[in-house]
């Protein structure tokens, strides 16, 4: 299922400031809150969605790659409607909704935080390709280091399963209540357990292995499905193949970076693919054919006799997949006609003689000029 625009999901347009978007921001977030919403699958997950829409589009550097390539330019998804719960939000977002999650107060004050899960930090990988690797698409081995959960304690960070109790400051819930005076009155706020630090549990024997985190430093193999069509700079996410979490809770993600590898014969144009082609003057005035490359392999074409340097041969569907979509560019021939610096006398008396006739004389007024071409081919 394709996802929604992020500028549609929080109803403003590409060009938005930053206030208008907090602001815009902060009515979906009124809008859908769970709490204004009970028991409402559908608006929790437009509360999500915004999160997420805000998270990449309050992001200068996020919003650049999101503009230019869509979803697939910041992984597909963001982490705001992935792993964070409600308290994540807030805690994230704290500039757009102030102090002391005013939900609490406003709604009721109804919702129950449960248990803190701790997330893994990301990884950032660059992973480099060819154009014809990135023709074909390809699936990538890539060796990553970073820490894994603790195969000794299994992720709980506990010498052994006696080694973990209840919380006795938040009774396991994760979360404790606190009331505090303001000129509005009392205002009833959550926040994390000071003594599990949201957890729910306490260790009483660290692991020897982990020292109680839960998780150690190692190695592991990552497969990545490399889509046919990717650009440059372009990044893709794996979820939960980032390091490990605290005690048990859920993995960050690698998040994938591409890097072209520059091909020494053939340029890229978006899903295009450029050549230059040399001829000599004998190929270019009596035609002959040639074998050239592209992303697929060698491939012979043939050259028309009286062809003229600067004119451009389209090999239809030649060029790189469409991302995710159907089709192929095209591979663009620039013809150019070398001319030698330096002539033997026998080659020069050639080419004055040549040079005498009629047909060596440029015929200008029936030639369309390369600009002409140029724009016949991408209009």
């Amino acid at each position: 299922m394709s996802k929604r625009d992020y500028y549609e999901i929080l109803g403003v347009s590409r060009n938005v400031q930053e206030a208008d978007l907090k602001k815009a921001y902060r009515q979906m977030a009124i809008k859908y809150h769970p709490d204004k919403n009970p028991g409402d699958k559908a608006s929790e997950e437009k509360f999500k969605e915004a999160a997420e829409a805000y998270e990449v589009l309050s992001n200068a550097d996020k919003r650049a790659r999101y503009d230019r390539f869509g979803h697939q330019g910041v992984g597909g998804a963001a982490s705001g409607g992935q792993h964070m719960n409600m308290d994540d939000i807030f805690s994230q977002f704290g500039d757009v909704f102030g102090e002391g999650h005013p939900f609490e107060n406003f709604f009721g004050g109804n919702r129950q935080s449960g248990r803190r899960q701790s997330v893994g930090s990301n990884i950032r990988i660059k992973v480099k390709l060819t154009l014809q690797e990135i023709s074909t698409g390809i699936e990538k081995k890539v060796k990553v280091q970073k820490q894994v959960s603790c195969t000794i304690c299994h992720g709980s960070g506990a010498k052994d399963k006696g080694s973990v109790r209840t919380c006795d400051t938040c009774k396991g819930n994760g979360s404790v209540r606190q009331v505090r005076n303001s000129f509005l009155g009392q205002i009833q706020t959550t926040t994390t357990c000071p003594t599990c630090s949201g957890h729910g549990q306490v260790v009483t024997a660290k692991c020897g292995s982990c020292h109680g985190s839960g998780k150690t430093f190692g190695e592991d193999v990552i497969t990545i499905n490399v889509p046919a069509g990717v650009g440059n700079g372009m990044q893709m996410s794996m979820s939960g193949k980032g390091n490990a979490a605290d005690r048990g809770g859920v993995n960050g993600d690698l998040i994938v970076q591409f890097e072209e590898i520059e091909d020494p014969l053939l340029k890229r144009d978006s899903t295009n693919i450029l050549y230059d082609l040399y001829l000599n003057f004998a190929e270019a005035a009596l035609g002959t054919s040639v074998e050239i490359p592209t992303v697929d392999g060698k491939v012979k074409i043939p050259i028309k006799a009286g062809i003229q340097g600067g004119e451009i041969l389209r090999l239809r569907s030649k060029g790189l997949p469409v991302l995710q979509g159907y089709g192929r560019g095209d591979q663009l021939v620039h013809v150019n006609v070398w001319i030698p610096q330096k002539l033997s006398s026998e080659e020069k008396t050639l080419v004055e003689k040549l040079g005498l006739s009629e047909n060596f004389k440029p015929k200008p007024a029936n030639q369309r000029s390369f600009f002409d071409k140029f724009r016949e081919f991408f209009s």
